[in-house]
């Protein structure tokens, strides 16, 4: 590999998580190139190459990735051929020599996790240890930052969560996290993290944190499975879509999104935002 092409690559860099780890280690100096579908988006960065990527696309991929040893993989847009898609793309940088993947799985994937799309994760992390590449699976819980988006017009967050408690995380801390990592990766060669943010809430509690910080009446108001799937379903929700949504929720009342976990505070040596602090943050 030639002394000036850089042998970290990072993808979904024009997303939140993806975007942040990319600006945290060009502050810290690390070379990298970025990969993403439209480049057009990726952070302007100094001395960084660029490479138009489509996780379903594996000789596109291939090219991107030859000369890479270490990569920030970003889990592809929710659809129902997620897990296909990423395969390949992983078959791909296995056939273009990476030799270590770090992941941004989710928290508690296992091929009978109730949230349906952490069964996608459990698969996808399962075909990285099979192709025998080295491994860094980095379990995000929910994030705080889509959290706002779950309250209805009518200031209602509606789902069948229950009593429930999960512990959400911030993006920016997932994003440090990951910066970490990547920065020496062989320390956490073949190990698996769980992200979460330092709090334990239920839905009440979520909405309260909404109420007091943007000045607005929000309520929780639990639903059941059936009902949960028909408003989405009739709101224009795909049944994949719906049932992924659906089962975020029951999820969460089956307490598969908590405890808290302590990695982020013991890999970065800094705790993570809570929720309130976050949106307080966010509105500054």
């Amino acid at each position: 590999m030639a002394d000036n092409v850089p042998a970290l690559a990072v993808t979904g860099a024009t997303g939140a998580v993806g975007g942040a780890v990319a600006r945290l280690l060009a502050e810290a100096g690390v070379r990298q190139r970025l990969l993403a579908r439209h480049t057009v988006r990726l952070p302007e960065l100094p001395d960084t190459p660029v490479f138009a990527v489509s996780y379903l696309d594996g000789p596109q991929a291939v090219n991107a990735l030859r000369g890479v040893h270490t990569l920030f993989m970003v889990s592809a847009a929710e659809s129902p051929h997620r897990v296909q898609d990423q395969q390949t793309f992983v078959d791909a940088a296995v056939e273009a020599g990476v030799e270590h993947i770090v992941y941004t799985s989710f928290m508690g994937a296992a091929p009978d996790a109730v949230f349906t799309l952490a069964r996608d994760h459990f698969a996808t992390e399962e075909h990285i240890k099979s192709a025998g590449v080295a491994y860094t699976f980095l379990r995000d819980c929910l994030y705080q930052d889509v959290l706002p988006t779950f309250v209805q017009p009518d200031g209602v967050i509606r789902g069948p969560a229950g009593q429930g408690r999960f512990a959400p995380v911030a993006r920016t801390d997932v994003a440090r996290t990951a910066a970490k990592i990547l920065l020496s990766p062989e320390q956490y060669r073949n190990q698996t993290y769980t992200l979460t943010g330092p709090a334990e809430l239920t839905m009440d509690q979520v909405a309260g944190i909404l109420t007091t910080v943007a000045g607005a009446a929000v309520h929780y108001l639990e639903e059941t499975y059936g009902e949960a799937m028909d408003s989405r379903i009739k709101a224009g929700a795909a049944r994949w879509q719906a049932e992924a949504w659906t089962s975020s929720y029951q999820a969460i009342a089956a307490g598969q999104l908590a405890p808290v976990s302590p990695d982020i505070e013991q890999l970065t040596g800094t705790p993570p935002l809570g929720f309130e602090e976050y949106l307080q943050r966010t509105r500054n």
